[in-house]
């Protein structure tokens, strides 16, 4: 009678401790995809800023005159508008599976690549016209960039948290059983 009661015992901790580890796995690719999609929400009004600002460069004349004046800046201008582009395909591909490691890989090449653009619109010179750039986009622009990095320290932390947890023995065996994936952060 003691060894079987010692046997369910030991069945019974095991039980309990598989529902509590997985739990954690859960629990913890849920914070890194919520987390997630704090920082998507924050991405999209990178790509809100520059079409709401693009209007008024939509203009055929107004885009005509700018070629004639200031050849830089139109160019700047449609390598910021293409990386937008690029940088809003790249979400929606990721919003589909927010912790898809190639999928997470192609966008953040494309916020490197959005963030390049906008330094190479920025640091062109004023013309005798005034400054490039209004100054409330510079201003929504570099608001959002404050909030984008603090979720993004956020969720690159909880994606650490995530892969670490499954990394570990003997969770290990229960991510590779239920085919919890690491994730790529930003």
């Amino acid at each position: 009678m003691n060894d079987s009661v010692l046997l369910w015992i030991v069945c019974a901790v095991l039980v309990f401790w598989f529902v509590g580890a997985y739990n954690r796995l859960v629990r913890l690719r849920s914070k890194a995809i919520a987390s997630f999609a704090l920082l998507e929400g924050l991405f999209d009004q990178y790509i809100v800023a520059v079409r709401a600002h693009g209007l008024g460069l939509g203009s055929q004349q107004l885009l005509d005159d700018c070629a004639t004046q200031n050849d830089g800046f139109l160019i700047a201008w449609q390598g910021l508008s293409a990386a937008v582009e690029q940088f809003g395909a790249s979400l929606r591909a990721v919003h589909l599976q927010p912790l898809d490691g190639p999928a997470m890989s192609a966008l953040s090449t494309a916020h490197g690549t959005l963030g390049l653009s906008w330094e190479r619109l920025r640091c062109l010179p004023d013309d005798l016209a005034g400054p490039t750039l209004p100054d409330d986009f510079l201003a929504q622009w570099a608001h959002i960039t404050i909030q984008v990095e603090m979720a993004q320290s956020e969720f690159n932390r909880l994606v650490l948290d995530y892969n670490e947890a499954i990394g570990q023995f003997p969770a290990l065996l229960l991510a590779w059983i239920f085919d919890f994936k690491p994730a790529q952060s930003i």
